[in-house]
């Protein structure tokens, strides 16, 4: 997903909060002069629309300093907020049109009932949502399928086993559990009332 932002470039001197009390949210631009950056302000009713439909270090931006004549492909970096009311006090740009590859977070969507959910009435375990990957700036992926629908009891998944699309690199080690299928409530109960120990869990792949 691509969205559309317009910034100005800061007046030199202004004060971060009376450029909130007029409405306006201070912001910074990295990356476009490599080690330069470049003050900014964004609309608050714009920057809560991009938070609405952003998030941190995945959305591309297509971003624009009209008085800079500047456009061009960001992410947002980071988000300040205040501390108790939670509205947006600070954003940051990362400029990727000069970059190589990036280093970005996509969400994993887990595909398909696990065999152990359904016939061993197991229970599937999502240990992390998102992984941190590496890829060229226009190659960034909405999300990374994981399908889980050939997992039974005992069955784990690493970063190692996931499919990725081409050309995405996961930074994580790849022996970091993405999954697993948990024993049955009924028979994890039973086996604490017994004191039988619980079965080992089957890895996928090697350690």
């Amino acid at each position: 997903m691509e969205i559309k932002v317009e910034c100005k470039q800061r007046p030199e001197g202004s004060k971060p909060r009376a450029l909130r009390r007029e409405g306006l949210i201070p912001a910074v631009l990295y990356g476009h002069k490599g080690a330069e950056s470049e003050e900014l302000t964004i609309d608050a009713k714009a920057a809560e629309n991009l938070l609405k439909k952003g998030a941190v270090n995945h959305t591309l931006i297509q971003l624009d300093i009209p008085d800079l004549s500047w456009s061009g492909k960001a992410l947002l970096r980071e988000i300040q907020t205040h501390p108790w009311k939670g509205f947006p006090y600070h954003l940051s740009f990362f400029s990727v049109a000069t970059q190589d590859s990036v280093e970005v977070t996509i969400p994993l969507n887990f595909v398909g009932e696990p065999a152990g959910v359904k016939n061993e009435g197991g229970m599937l375990d999502g240990v992390i949502t998102e992984i941190q990957v590496n890829c060229k700036p226009g190659n960034i992926p909405e999300s990374i399928d994981v399908d889980v629908s050939a997992m039974n009891v005992g069955d784990a998944l690493h970063i190692r086993d996931l499919q990725l699309p081409e050309g995405v690199e996961a930074i994580a080690e790849p022996q970091q559990l993405v999954a697993s299928i948990l024993l049955p409530r009924g028979a994890a109960a039973e086996g604490e009332t017994t004191g039988e120990s619980e079965p080992m869990v089957k890895m996928t792949g090697e350690v």
